[in-house]
């Protein structure tokens, strides 16, 4: 049977990032996309120029037509930018009992775009995040939600301080964490922490510039494989592979930091 994932998110207009880039995803991973989109964004691969929100009602309703008619096999959280939306989002998933859930916490664009209004993270961790069957920060995130220091420049980071920045976060949910070493320059290791256990995901960096929209793409191809079966650490693996693939393919777009690749490996027209 056709697998289901639901994505919630912004949406970004170029195509790279949010709602396009976890449809492109999960269609790559041949299942059926479906989206409550949380707020517009005026962006590109430049950087953000605007953001018009979605009303936490307006944002429950999709919710509530996709739950009483489609029910998916897995959920991917992206930018909830305001309190009222992430408790509205909250509130939806826990009522329809929602499973595989799996969190990016968004925090800013890969062009440096603030996506996170003040107080939302609190609400987030409070109220998102023990919903969690994983949540996905990257470094800085990982830094700002547990008030660790892990990167003291771009190419000196600390093992212990990563592993203690995931406990943290680990605390707050009743899921795993992956702390995600993209912005790592000397290599591409994530952190997996899951069940009081620290496990390493090694990668040799892929050299290339244009990585608007990884951490959406890997969060929404982790919800795809957690929809398929497989176990967590393999649904990393999975998908980690997944966005390796398409970085090295190489796509060029756009005047700044360009988008992946999603079609990479579906093969020639």
């Amino acid at each position: 049977m056709l697998k289901k994932v639901l994505t919630i998110a912004g949406s970004d207009c170029s195509g790279g990032a949010g709602i396009q880039a976890d449809i492109k995803t999960i269609t790559a991973h041949k299942m059926y996309a479906m989206s409550a989109i949380t707020a517009l964004t005026a962006q590109n691969t430049t950087g953000v120029y605007g953001i018009f929100e979605a009303t936490p009602e307006f944002v429950a309703s999709q919710l509530d037509c996709i739950f009483s008619d489609i029910r998916p096999d897995a959920v991917k959280i992206g930018m909830v930018s305001s309190p009222g939306i992430i408790a509205a989002i909250a509130e939806r998933l826990a009522f329809y009992n929602a499973e595989n859930i799996v969190i990016d916490p968004v925090m800013a664009a890969t062009s440096g775009g603030r996506l996170l209004l003040d107080g939302a993270a609190q609400t987030l961790m409070e109220k998102l995040f023990p919903l969690g069957t994983v949540v996905t920060p990257n470094i800085p995130e990982a830094e700002a939600l547990s008030g660790i220091e892990i990167m003291s420049g771009r190419n000196v980071f600390s093992q212990r301080n990563m592993i203690r920045a995931a406990e943290i976060i680990a605390s707050m949910t009743k899921g795993a964490v992956l702390v995600k070493g993209g912005h790592l320059e000397c290599s591409a290791d994530d952190l997996l922490y899951a069940g009081g256990t620290a496990r390493w995901f090694s990668d040799q960096r892929v050299d290339n510039p244009n990585t608007h929209g990884t951490g959406c793409t890997l969060s929404s191809a982790i919800a795809c494989n957690l929809a398929a079966g497989y176990s967590l650490a393999d649904s990393v693996r999975r998908a980690k592979d997944y966005v390796t693939g398409a970085l090295k393919a190489g796509l060029r777009l756009g005047n700044g930091r360009g988008p992946l690749d999603h079609t990479w490996r579906m093969g020639p027209d």
